[in-house]
């Protein structure tokens, strides 16, 4: 699902009311995730043909998978939030949701659901005293409000971590669907396997420092693949 109902507004060049009635009496394929409308681009192209509908020069123009996936600016729109405390992992994550700042639309009660859910079904600790926890589904509407949270602990915590280190990292990613969030699960993950970055964050080292080192890494690795 990689088109927001504000997009599909625009590309249609319709009012949100009449997009409502697309999908009710046209069959205008969309799928709901946390109670939002979203829609996939070639569900919609096929769509439009069949039904002859008329749009904006933006549908041909738009792709928005084609947004690339920075670590580093997801980090700096996410920042960081320090003294995080608690004596289990619903402790942390709940002190941490109650100061993440998100999009006016997302409910921080939801998000703290979202991420006490998936960490039921299987811890999020990935080892070396790092926990990148997320929603078990994309909370996050717009592609423009993902984010990366980082989180260091006042006290390292029992995360359950294969490698049975606690935690004293966490990153929180919120993601706009799940195609996107393999991306950034997978970058994320290069890097927290990265000697220097796990010594970096046992260190204690400023958040600008953790995002000169990825944002170094992420050039690093586009040079590599030119």
């Amino acid at each position: 699902m990689d088109l927001s109902m504000k997009d599909v507004v625009e590309l249609l060049e319709v009012p949100e009311s009449e997009v409502l009635k697309y999908i009710k009496t046209r069959n205008l394929p969309a799928h709901k995730i946390s109670h939002r409308y979203r829609f996939n681009e070639e569900e919609l192209k096929e769509w439009v043909v069949h039904n002859g509908i008329t749009v904006s020069g933006k549908f041909h123009e738009l792709n928005l998978l084609s947004i690339p996936v920075s670590i580093s600016g997801l980090l700096s729109r996410g920042g960081i939030i320090y003294g995080v405390s608690g004596k289990n992992v619903k402790d942390i994550l709940s002190g941490v949701v109650s100061r993440m700042t998100l999009p006016a639309e997302v409910k921080k009660e939801a998000v703290l659901e979202s991420l006490i859910e998936r960490e039921e079904m299987m811890p999020t600790a990935v080892g070396r005293g790092i926990a990148i926890p997320h929603p078990r589904n994309p909370i996050i509407s717009e592609i423009q409000n993902e984010s990366i949270t980082a989180c260091a602990l006042s006290m390292p915590v029992d995360y359950g971590a294969v490698d049975g280190k606690k935690v004293h990292t966490m990153f929180v990613i919120m993601s706009a669907n799940a195609r996107r969030h393999l991306e950034i699960l997978s970058k994320l993950l290069y890097i927290c396997q990265q000697p220097e970055f796990i010594k970096l964050l046992e260190s204690g080292a400023g958040f600008n420092y953790v995002l000169e080192y990825v944002a170094s890494q992420e050039k690093a690795f586009r040079e590599r693949h030119k």
